[in-house]
């Protein structure tokens, strides 16, 4: 696989990017790079892996996330990930949570572009699929001209594949994780000089990309475009990715299909011990501005919750939606 290919991805969300999430992504689009939710070293060498790193063959490509700050450590864990066949291992030096700052990993690497690269180098030594990284563009006080050059600097020579940045700074102190992906500034044009000083590396922007259309904008300034919040709480406009960014065919998404692929998975899903909400939950923007979106969301936050929900109310809620008249009408 060429990492180049990969022009869209869906960002790694914490609680949000699980396997159920990722399954319907796929319904949606073939191409573009699935994330799983960041998983931390220890858990992933410790844990119940198949519950940590399960996935459907479907979901290909997909990325591994990875956290922590212990090369050795993270080159176990990708090993792992590798025999589980994902196809890209991505280490988190992004995320501003407090269980990242406590555990000295995420974020707060950002202060360590060193060992950042002794991390990436271990990691690359123990695997033969693509080692990546994904970073803001700065931390607190940092000045994110020379701080993010020093990142990217360190990440590339010890071989990483390609550089995803969030375009912001985090602040670890003052803010919630929730306000850091809202709060600090935007700066895009910071990535778009990153990608000017290294034409020969693959560097993705993402942060606060809400349309296909804006994500265009920046592939003119950057290789890839990774879109997050957007694509969870409306996934439909992923049906538009693979004619937009990869030249397919424009075919209009065949919903009722898509529908059905999700309760085939949902019974499956129960059959081995889970719930119909575990996967509807990630369907409730599917049909954002249809009509019948307000029933249809209704029925997915009452019915689907309660106790031996089963397909048949993902199929009633489908129902719901009616293609036949105009968006005027939508919910």
């Amino acid at each position: 696989m060429t990492y180049q290919i990969h022009r869209v991805a869906i960002a790694p969300m914490m609680d949000w990017t699980d396997r159920h999430c990722r399954f319907l992504h796929r319904q949606l689009t073939r191409r573009a790079l699935l994330y799983t939710e960041m998983v931390v070293a220890d858990a992933v060498i410790q844990g119940a892996r198949e519950r940590l790193l399960g996935f459907d063959d479907t979901e290909h490509p997909v990325a591994l996330q990875l956290g922590g700050s212990d090369p050795q450590k993270l080159a176990e864990a990708a090993r792992i990930g590798e025999v589980f066949g994902y196809d890209e291992i991505n280490l988190n030096v992004g995320c501003p949570s407090d269980r990242v700052q406590s555990g000295t990993f995420g974020a707060c690497l950002m202060k360590t572009p060193v060992l950042v690269a002794d991390c990436v180098a271990a990691m690359k030594a123990s695997v033969s699929i693509p080692v990546t990284v994904k970073c803001r563009i700065g931390v607190d006080e940092q000045d994110p001209e020379p701080a993010l050059d020093a990142l990217a600097d360190g990440v590339f020579a010890a071989g990483a594949d390609a550089l995803w940045v969030h375009a912001r700074k985090a602040w670890l102190e003052g803010l919630s994780p929730r306000e850091n992906r809202d709060i600090p500034p935007l700066d895009y044009n910071r990535v778009y000089r990153l990608k000017a000083k290294n034409p020969n590396k693959f560097i993705g922007i993402n942060g606060g990309i809400q349309s296909l259309e804006e994500a265009l904008d920046h592939i003119d300034h950057v290789d890839g475009a990774m879109l997050g919040r957007a694509a969870y709480h409306t996934p439909g406009i992923l049906a538009g990715v693979d004619a937009a960014f990869y030249g397919d065919k424009p075919d209009a998404p065949d919903f009722a299909a898509l529908i059905d692929a999700m309760a085939d998975y949902a019974a499956r899903h129960i059959e081995r011990g889970g719930r119909l909400g575990h996967v509807t939950r990630h369907m409730v923007g599917l049909f954002h501005g249809l009509p019948g979106a307000r029933r249809y969301r209704q029925i997915l936050s009452t019915d689907a919750t309660r106790p031996g929900a089963g397909p048949d109310v993902l199929k009633a809620a489908f129902a719901a939606i009616d293609f036949s008249r105009t968006d005027a009408e939508a919910a």
